[in-house]
């Protein structure tokens, strides 16, 4: 029997590398005082449809959605940012502890077709800061993935991608020359661009239609449209990631077609993994909490594909090689069982072997990988001492059992 198509299992040598990436961005996120929580990994259909946007591929195409017993419509969750806002908005006391910074890791579910780096189960890391309104958030939030992104050896293979969505003021007055300018191009658009047009026309900024391509070449800038004030908030950004050190290049073309996003939209790019992909990406999304029925609330926060990051990130350190405790009769088989419970609160990895005659369990110790074998016998027993032979040496002495977790260490 074989996984669902789009899923696959995390067998021991995957879920090591699985959990490197995991374990580094939740250290780098503590450094910078972010705690860690998980939402629900299944939501009412209704919160990510206002929360992504009904008028996406992702609500409209890829979504898992069922009904349950009690004939709720349900969405297995697509993504983290729609499902903390609702937390929050749904637990009042997080309202006092603003600005709110968070960290989560999980798996999330999309329809969409199976490819190298993108299954239908897929996990992300994620972070998010709600009500901090300032630049200071968002200089912070890319500054933290800048730093996972080197933690685990990517961040010199990556451009940071950044751009001004400006205030709803700009957007709007930015949003009606982009229809203008698009509706003398109405017969040249493609059929998907055609349907944006009043809906989201933002989005056409980001078509993959060669077509679609060589119109937005021509297209009015977002940057144009900015009040002083938008202005000032994205220059304060660029100023703060040059003072943290963080290099970037300015994107008119990275786009959030949704008019809750505002200000910064930023992307971590590559050319390593194929074509040009997004390694880890987010923005600004201060009217999402409103949408949502909450209090107007800031909000900011982005969003990483961990089986990308895997296939870019430095190989982990591998897991300790283990000890081999080998005990022959049933009297050093008790007086092991101890032993290897005393090694292991030392911090030492042990393997018990019960089975089989000494040549067997030397194959077994090499197959293991084992550093050493300890050998207990009667004879050892008697002496209080346990044979310990090195496997890379070959050395074998004898070490008194009381001084064994020294001798390992050493």
């Amino acid at each position: 029997m074989q996984p669902v198509r789009g899923t696959h299992d995390l067998l021991p040598d995957d879920y090591r590398r699985f959990a490197h990436v995991v374990d580094i961005a939740r250290d780098v996120a503590r450094l910078y005082g972010y705690r860690e929580m998980a939402t629900p990994i299944f939501e009412f259909t209704e919160l990510f449809a206002r929360g992504i946007g009904e008028t996406t591929d992702v609500v409209s195409k890829e979504m898992y959605t069922f009904q349950d017993r009690g004939g709720e419509s349900l969405t297995l969750r697509p993504e983290y940012t729609a499902g903390i806002c609702r937390a929050f908005v749904s637990n009042g006391e997080l309202a006092q502890q603003l600005p709110l910074k968070l960290f989560a890791a999980g798996p999330m579910f999309r329809y969409e077709r199976p490819q190298k780096g993108r299954q239908r189960q897929f996990h992300q890391i994620d972070l998010e800061v709600l009500g901090a309104p300032e630049p200071g958030a968002d200089i912070e939030v890319i500054t933290v993935a800048a730093d996972i992104l080197d933690r685990l050896g990517i961040l010199d293979r990556c451009v940071l991608k950044l751009n001004s969505l400006g205030d709803p003021e700009s957007r709007g007055a930015y949003r009606k020359v982009l229809v203008d300018y698009y509706s003398r191009h109405m017969d040249e658009l493609s059929a998907e661009s055609r349907e944006r047009l009043q809906r989201n026309p933002l989005r056409i900024l980001d078509s993959k239609d060669d077509g679609d391509k060589a119109i937005n070449a021509a297209a009015p800038s977002f940057a144009d449209h900015l009040n002083p004030a938008s202005r000032d908030f994205f220059k304060a950004v660029q100023d703060g990631l040059g003072a943290a050190g963080v290099p970037f290049e300015i994107d008119p073309a990275l786009v959030r077609g949704l008019d809750y996003y505002t200000h910064t939209a930023f992307e971590f790019v590559t050319s390593h993994i194929g074509a040009q992909g997004t390694v880890l990406g987010g923005g600004r999304y201060d009217g999402l909490i409103a949408e949502l029925g909450g209090p107007p609330t800031a909000g900011i926060g982005w969003a990483g594909g961990i089986e990308r990051l895997i296939m870019l990130a430095n190989e982990p350190a591998p897991v300790p090689r283990p000890v081999v405790i080998a005990p022959l009769g049933a009297a050093a088989e008790a007086r092991a069982l101890g032993i290897a419970r005393a090694l292991r609160r030392a911090g030492i990895a042990v393997e018990q072997d019960y089975r089989g005659n000494m040549k067997r369990r030397m194959q077994r110790a090499n197959k293991l990988n084992a550093r050493a074998v300890l050998i207990l016998g009667d004879d050892e027993l008697a002496k209080g001492v346990a044979q310990l032979k090195d496997l890379d040496s070959g050395e074998q002495r004898e070490v008194p059992l009381d001084k064994l977790g020294e001798a390992l260490k050493s």
